[in-house]
């Protein structure tokens, strides 16, 4: 069953905006939870943009949902993740002018450093988790890493979808579509979990729900400015919605 995971950085954004104590995170998580979250998102960044040390320790000891914490592949990070021991981590790239992640991590040119860190979380039975772009040599590496799980960058998809006038038989969008599926039978074939994620929103979600063997995706910004107008909880039901009604027809096609 497709699973949901909810990226919660935009709600500490808000919060960060006038340096003040809401809105909370941690109340947007339980908020998450309640419309059917499967799992909360977060990215500790190193300059501290949006989610707060504070917020992570929060989210681990206060809510009884699965955590997934992204984060780039430095000590710091590791050591914080091995400290708080969520379910998850997951390796991004990261750089401070980005305005958000810009593409998937480039494992072939950095192995020998990024499997020490999967092993240190690893040791400590945190599930590694790794971002990169529909490439069958990254997810190679990421099987010789040791990583559990790959999430696919879905940004070039959504891309191409926005670009197309949102015509899901575009020819560019196909292609993003089928880069993304055969990238996620490669996954699955070397024994890792198909997830995806990035840019996904109400109106391109479906077509990456129902590619088959998915197991999750992670969706934040959509999600988050959707709530403005509907609330936290309705938001995050409608998404869950439209995703289990895409990876139902995707068993049945």
């Amino acid at each position: 069953m497709i699973e949901l995971g909810v990226n919660i950085d935009h709600v500490a954004t808000l919060r960060q905006a006038r340096r003040t104590w809401e809105p909370d995170p941690v109340w947007a998580a339980v908020e998450a939870h309640l419309g059917g979250a499967d799992g909360i998102t977060v990215h500790l960044r190193e300059d501290r943009r949006h989610i707060q040390d504070e917020d992570v320790r929060k989210l681990r000891d206060l809510t009884q949902i699965k955590l997934n914490l992204e984060m780039a592949a430095t000590d710091e990070m590791v050591d914080i993740a091995c400290r708080l021991r969520p379910e998850m981590a997951m390796f991004v790239p990261e750089g401070r002018h980005e305005v958000t992640t810009e593409g998937g991590l480039d494992i072939v040119s950095q192995e020998a450093r990024l499997k020490d860190a999967v092993s240190r979380l690893a040791d400590q039975g945190i599930v590694v988790s790794v971002f990169i772009d529909a490439e069958p040599a990254q997810v190679e590496a990421a099987a010789r890493i040791g990583a559990k799980v790959c999430e696919i960058h879905t940004g070039p998809y959504a891309h191409a979808f926005h670009a197309a006038g949102r015509d899901f038989e575009s020819a560019a969008v196909l292609a993003e579509i089928e880069k993304v599926r055969s990238t996620g039978t490669l996954i699955r074939d070397l024994g890792m979990r198909f997830n995806a994620g990035h840019a996904l929103n109400y109106y391109n979600v479906q077509a990456i729900a129902r590619l088959p063997g998915i197991r999750e995706l992670h969706i934040g910004h959509a999600i988050v400015s959707r709530a403005v107008f509907t609330g936290l909880r309705e938001a995050v039901r409608e998404m869950k919605r439209l995703m289990r009604e895409a990876a139902e027809r995707g068993l049945h096609s």
